[in-house]
């Protein structure tokens, strides 16, 4: 099984990109992980929300195939801890060989097209988070998941 990470614009902020490539580096280690930056949309003071998201939905669904399992991280999805969340990877993995694709939508949240392709929603937190920043702390998260079905020593609990 891979792994990909869908995000809606680039990574703005080095710091952001320098932690996510390190935690990518681990996550290498364990499993085949992409992460794919779909540019960011042009002239979106001239659309409503609504416009923006659905243009931007096109967008995703171009990167997304048929077969594969598809997660959206959203505020207003699933909360899980980091164990729960390690639970929910490895029965994906033992599920059979779809590809899991985690999505970072852009500022205005998603299109309901995509609500309704996704395979679940997830929330990394009640907070709100910005776009940007919710890109490093699902990195790490998934690392730290995966960790803990390693067995290793990162997660303390």
């Amino acid at each position: 099984m891979k792994i990909k990470l869908l995000l809606m614009g680039k990574t703005e902020e080095e710091y952001l990109r320098t932690g996510m490539q390190e935690y990518a580096s681990r996550i290498m280690r364990y499993l085949p992980f992409e992460v794919i930056e779909i540019p960011a949309l042009k002239n979106i003071s001239s659309q409503s929300h609504e416009e923006h998201n659905a243009r931007e939905a096109e967008l995703i669904k171009k990167q997304v195939h048929p077969s594969d399992k598809v997660i959206l991280l959203d505020e207003r999805g699933k909360e899980m801890r980091s164990v729960e969340f390690a639970k929910f990877l490895n029965q994906q993995f033992m599920s059979g060989g779809k590809n899991l694709v985690f999505i970072v939508g852009g500022p205005f949240g998603f299109d309901p097209s995509m609500k309704n392709r996704a395979d679940g929603i997830l929330s990394l937190s009640r907070m709100t988070f910005s776009h940007q920043m919710v890109r490093l702390f699902f990195t790490e998260q998934l690392y730290r998941a995966l960790s803990i079905l390693r067995g290793e020593s990162y997660h303390h609990e």
